[in-house]
C-alpha cells in the first residue's frame, strides 16, 4: 500500500509517518519507480509507534520497544523497566500538573471576576516575572 493508505491503517498522518522513515524508525520498502511500499509488517510497526507514542513513550523508547519486540530472546524484565520509567514519568508529571491545578484555582479564586482592573492573577503573574529578572 502507498503512505496514504498506509496513513488511514494506521492512524498516523503521512507527514509522520514520514518522519518516522527519515529516522529509521520504520522503514518502507521502495518499489521500481521509487514510490514508497508499506505491507503489514511496516502497518503493524507503525500502529505499535502510534501505540507506544500514545501511551508517553519518547520516539528513542518506541525505538527500544521494537527492536526488543523484534528480538524473540528478549527478556521482559527490559520491557517491564522501560514501561516503569515512564509511569515514575507520567506520576511526576500528575503532581506537577495538580500543584499547577492547586495555584490556578487559588488564583481564580482570589480574582473578582468584575469590571475593577485590579486581578490577583495578573499581579501573579508579573511578580513572578520580577522575580525571574532578578
Amino acid at each position: 500500500m502507498n503512505i496514504g493508505q498506509a496513513a488511514e491503517a494506521s492512524g498516523l498522518p503521512p507527514k509522520t509517518i514520514r518522519y518516522y522513515e527519515s529516522i529509521g524508525l520504520v522503514v518502507a520498502d521502495r518499489r521500481g519507480n521509487g514510490y514508497r511500499h508499506y505491507a503489514e509488517p511496516q502497518i503493524h510497526k507503525l500502529r505499535f509507534v502510534q501505540r507506544a507514542r500514545g501511551l508517553g513513550f519518547t520516539v528513542d523508547e518506541c525505538r527500544s520497544l521494537l527492536s526488543l519486540y523484534d528480538d524473540q530472546n528478549r527478556a521482559s524484565a527490559e520491557v517491564k523497566r522501560l514501561a516503569q520509567a515512564r509511569l515514575t514519568d507520567i506520576d511526576r508529571k500528575i503532581e506537577e500538573l495538580r500543584g499547577m491545578r492547586a495555584v490556578l484555582s487559588n488564583l481564580i479564586d482570589a480574582c473578582h471576576g468584575d469590571d475593577r482592573p485590579d486581578c490577583p492573577i495578573l499581579d501573579d503573574l508579573a511578580s513572578r516575572m520580577v522575580r525571574l529578572r532578578s
